[in-house]
């Protein structure tokens, strides 16, 4: 339009003003640490001034290198500032080190340049003054009020500084009090006049009213000097300085703090207690006076500003004073304490510390012991609503006067009712009661009027029980906080027997007076504690906890009581301590009681069978078979492993914790079959859990790896299900057993099938286990395998030894396991070494026979004693159990006693057969993978082998998982599931039959077929009925294909 006027600019101008907006937002995010906008303007900036060689002509603008120079001390300084580079985030992390790139590679281009303006900053060479002149003149046309970052002279920058002094003092200024803030403003203002001078006394080129705008800038500048006030004493008058008044400040400061403190220490606070000797006047102390007084300290609580360390205190004093009125007056208070130390711990992740468990289990184990007296036969009984509503409005105050002033008569104003004072009357004398006079007057009347019962009865507000909950809750909290690694744990560890013998008490009392259901949880929890240790073990522990009862910690005795002096003659003072005359302290055998442990548990778990809750009996349950495999009672283990149906009904139970109870009933009871030598049972029982994630199931570690996809209230939760490190399964112990179970099972049916596969048979040996067969691939690809480290290398190398027939070696490589002596019980490491020698031998013969009896018209049977070391009976047993379970074709020869080895190539028929029963059989799968992925059942979604396990969590492929594979429960596909094994029919574990395992038929090995193997007969399998392992069993049978031979 006409009123606009048209500004022609060179494009050098332009240039320059592009150059001096990326210079200001590159400022600006420096003063914010913002580098990733540090990064893109200075690259936009480098591009431009590469690009515009206009503004270069004349040489290098001195804002530029001014610039350079303040961004290498700048990211130099940020660099090395390291709490502040982790504060940022990781795209300005990144954005910082890219930026420290771009300079190095920047500045060597103008590193001369910027080295002689970093010698003088202020005054430089007349080329440059003149580039200066240039150059602030045409950004003051383009910009008037463009910073010191835009122009380029020198001048600026000491104004810059003066600035920052002035800021500086001004600020110290501000924080000061009283008199200071005057003597700082003083201060400021004899320095901005300081600095002024000092500006205008630098060079004559500088303009003095470059920092003023405006009118201002041409108005005449006064300056008043102003009297610097002097600093008084307001305690002693005289004059003081700056740092004197200070420290005079700090001082005063300490005495009201130390004040407070004192106060706090005596019990003063809100409501203007003293101490626990003061809290109340011990003159003429009365129940009802405490009674009040407890009410008001309880009625405080939770509100605003309260201090709940200072309530307990309060209580603890006032229990103090309790005492000498009986458990009638003092119990109830013990039970207001033990609530207000369970008020401390303010979040689910926090614990109890030591200190203040110990107080809070004092506190319940007096309550206990009065409640256990049967001399007295002390009842606790719970308040009513109403009387519980009254204690929280005690101390409101005024409640009685502000009601007699709501009822007050028309004649009398409501201010006078309130205001005068309630005049009490004792209706019996008639004479004038105080409040208190009145209280314990009533008392003693309600007390008369009681009967013997309801004296007996102490009412109490909370519930005991609870608190042992609670008690308990902490305790094991405790555990899981604080590192097993330390003395703290092992000193945190004696409390367990306090725990233990509080909750007997408390179990007592209940059973006393009818509490079925309160004694059952106490015994409960009395079984948690006690079912995973061993007589040996617990016969140490209750030795060192009366050790410790009775004479303290051992580390506090004198050293001279270890010294062993002569008993016979009488020891000399003057060349021996006097504490060595008695020797070291120890505990008589006499005064030890040995408990039996099984009989205990018996009794405890008897309780909660009669009288606990679904989740208790489940818990105990697994405990109680838990105690049993732990001190190698297998079959009763089984027995009532089976009994329970606990693996048909644990994955409905919902309660995470309980399931990992299962889970380390499970691997305890693989253990206790290892150790008495039952391979098979072991596996069945270890596989479950050792196949997968073995620390989650068993909880005794969390998974931190990158990829896990939990949430952080997952992980928290999953760390409050952590086991105490002292009731941790050895994980190598539990690998060895699992794997040398595996290896004793697979390696002879290893054999087998590379025979059958020579010999071009198309008879199909199942995997018995997955995770062996795994490990032994891995195994034998590596290149080089070196001596064995870890407890799977042993027992692969071992695997190998055996395969090639040295049993010898493989026996020596298994024995040698340092994880042997872990196992519980003074000759336990050796029967273990013992019997894995045995079983070595004989699964030796059985894959030596596999892998070789096809070279052998016939064997001798001393040359195989000989060659395992086995006597008579034992090789023939297992050749005899060969040749009948058609594992080789053989027959004994009595009189030369040889074994005479037949073979058998099967006729062209057969083979057909054969073929076309190995095609029904993988079509009769597919089907059954297709109906059972339709259904929704249990299919074979989850294949071990392949790596594949998307159930995750605690309901993958677990112990407690229904229809799991291998032993497990359901109608999962197990040692007998729904493979194809050996004898493929029904036959070896689909039977509905109540032969050996149990089912809905009869027989041994019956079937709606008949024949030793074949038709859809059912085997020794555990099919819907109970059977070895319960429940649904382990499966059904190995298919439904046919068997070797009809």
């Amino acid at each position: 339009s006409e009123d606009e006027v048209r500004v022609v600019r060179s494009a050098k101008d332009r240039a320059l003003e592009a150059f001096t907006n990326h210079v200001t937002n590159i400022r600006n995010a420096m003063k914010i640490r913002d580098f990733n906008k540090i990064l893109a303007e200075f690259d936009e900036l480098a591009k431009k001034f590469q690009k515009d060689k206009t503004v270069t002509a004349d040489g290098v603008p001195r804002f530029y290198i001014r610039l350079l120079c303040d961004l290498q001390d700048f990211i130099a300084k940020s660099l090395a500032d390291k709490p502040a580079f982790k504060k940022l985030s990781a795209s300005n992390g990144r954005a910082l080190n890219r930026m420290k790139l771009n300079l190095r590679k920047t500045i060597p281009t103008y590193k001369p340049l910027m080295e002689e303006y970093r010698k003088n900053p202020i005054v430089s060479d007349d080329d440059a003054s003149d580039d200066d002149d240039d150059e602030s003149s045409s950004s003051s046309s383009s910009d008037s009020d463009s910073d010191s970052d835009s122009d380029d002279d020198a001048k600026p920058v000491a104004t810059k500084k003066k600035k920052a002094v002035v800021s500086d003092s001004s600020s110290d200024s501000d924080s000061d009090e009283d008199s200071d803030a005057e003597e700082g403003s003083d201060e400021s203002n004899e320095w901005a006049s300081s600095s002024e001078s000092d500006a205008s006394e630098d060079s004559e080129d500088e303009d003095p009213f470059a920092e003023l705008k405006g009118r201002s800038r041409w108005l005449k500048k006064t300056t008043e000097e102003v009297k610097v006030k002097e600093l008084i004493n307001p305690h002693t008058g005289e004059v003081e300085t700056k740092e004197e008044r200070n420290e005079r400040q700090r001082k005063d400061k300490d005495k009201v703090r130390e004040a407070r403190r004192a106060q706090v220490g005596t019990g003063g606070g809100p409501g203007g207690a003293s101490s626990s000797k003061t809290i109340l006047p011990t003159a003429n102390l009365t129940p009802s006076l405490i009674d009040n007084k407890v009410k008001e300290i309880v009625a405080s609580r939770g509100r605003r500003g309260t201090d709940s360390r200072f309530i307990l205190r309060q209580l603890e004093g006032i229990s103090r004073l309790a005492i000498p009125f009986g458990p009638r007056v003092e119990v109830p208070i013990l039970m207001h304490v033990a609530t207000a130390q369970f008020d401390l711990v303010r979040t689910m992740d926090d614990f109890m510390t030591e200190p203040s468990w110990n107080s809070t289990h004092s506190y319940l184990k007096r309550i206990a012991a009065t409640l256990d007296d049967t001399t007295q036969n002390w009842v606790l009984g719970s308040l009513t609503a109403e009387e519980i509503g009254d204690v929280t409005t005690v101390g409101t105050g005024g409640t009685s006067k502000m009601k007699a002033a709501a009822g007050a008569g028309p004649n009398s104003g409501a201010v006078d009712a309130v205001a005068a004072d309630e005049t009490l009357t004792n209706p019996h004398t008639g004479e004038v009661e105080t409040k208190e006079d009145r209280a314990e007057r009533l008392r003693l009347e309600a007390e008369e009027k009681m009967t013997p019962e309801e004296l007996r009865t102490i009412r109490v507000a909370g519930s005991l029980s609870l608190f042992m909950n609670r008690l308990d809750e902490e305790y094991t909290k405790s555990l899981q906080r604080i590192s097993p690694h330390t003395v703290d744990y092992v000193i945190r560890l004696r409390d367990e027997a306090k725990l233990v013998e509080l909750l007997a008490m408390v179990q007592r009392y209940f059973e006393r007076v009818g509490a079925s259901a309160q004694a059952a949880e106490m015994a409960q929890l009395r079984c948690e504690h006690l079912y995973y240790r061993h007589d040996t073990i617990a016969e140490q522990v209750d030795r060192a906890a009366k050790f410790y009862a009775t004479y303290g910690d051992s580390g506090l005795l004198h050293p001279a009581s270890f010294n062993e002096v002569s008993s016979d003659a009488k020891p000399d003072f003057s060349m021996t301590h006097p504490g060595a005359a008695m020797g070291k302290p120890a505990i008589d055998d006499t005064t030890v009681v040995n408990v039996d442990s099984q009989a205990l548990m018996m009794d405890l778990c008897s309780v909660v069978y009669q009288y606990g809750t679904d989740r208790g009996k489940t818990r105990v349950m697994l405990c109680h078979i838990y105690h049993h495999a732990l001190h190698d009672r297998f079959i009763e283990a089984r027995d009532l492993l089976l009994m329970s149906h606990l693996q048909d009904t644990i994955p409905g139970a919902g309660d995470v914790s309980t399931m990992i109870l299962f889970n380390r009933m499970m691997v305890t009871l693989g253990l206790a079959a290892f150790r008495s030598g039952r391979i098979w049972d072991a596996h069945q029982c270890l596989s479950d859990v050792c196949s997968g994630r073995v620390r989650e199931l068993l909880a005794q570690g969390v998974n931190t790896g990158r990829f896990s996809d939990k949430t952080p209230e997952q992980e928290k939760a999953e760390k409050r299900r952590q086991i105490p490190y002292h009731q941790h399964i050895n994980h190598d112990l539990l690998e060895a057993c699992h794997l040398i179970s595996a290896m004793l099972l697979e390696v002879p049916n290893m054999a087998a099938a590379s025979v059958d596969e020579s010999d071009g048979s198309s008879r199909r040996t199942r995997v018995i286990s997955r995770t062996f067969r795994k490990n032994h691939d891995i195994y034998d690809r590596q290149v080089f395998t070196g001596p064995p480290e870890q407890t799977r290398d042993y027992v692969m190398m071992a695997a190998k030894a055996l395969m090639k027939g040295d049993w010898k070696r493989c026996a020596n490589l298994l024995t040698s396991l340092n994880v042997w002596p872990l196992v519980p019980g003074t000759t336990a490491a050796q029967q273990i070494k013992d019997m894995l020698v045995e079983k070595i031998k004989l699964e030796g013969l059985r894959t030596y026979l596999f892998a070789f009896s096809s070279q052998y018209d016939s064997l001798s049977l001393s040359q195989l004693c000989g060659m395992f070391e086995l006597n008579r009976t034992e090789v023939h047993s297992v050749v005899s159990k060969m040749m009948i379970n058609r594992e080789i074709f053989a027959s004994w020869d009595q009189p030369t006693e040889t074994i005479v080895l037949r073979k058998i190539e099967p006729t062209s028929l057969q083979l057909l057969a054969l073929q076309f029963a190995e095609k029904a059989a993988y079509l009769v799968e597919a089907n059954e993978r297709l109906l059972d992925a339709k259904s929704g059942s249990y299919g074979y979604k989850e294949d071990y082998w392949k790596g594949d396990n998307r159930s995750g969590g605690f309901q993958g492929r677990g112990g407690f998982r229904s229809g799991g594979r291998g032993g497990g429960r359901g109608r999962g596909r197990g040692e007998y599931g729904r493979g194809r094994g050996e004898g493929r029919g029904r036959g070896e574990g689909r039977g509905r039959g109540r032969g050996d395992y149990g089912g809905r038929g009869r027989g041994d090995y019956g079937g709606r077929g008949r024949g030793d193997y074949g038709g859809r007969g059912r085997g020794e399998g555990r099919g819907r009925g109970r059977g070895e392992y319960g429940g649904r069993g382990e499966g059904r049978g190995s298919g439904r294909g046919r068997g070797n031979r009809y």
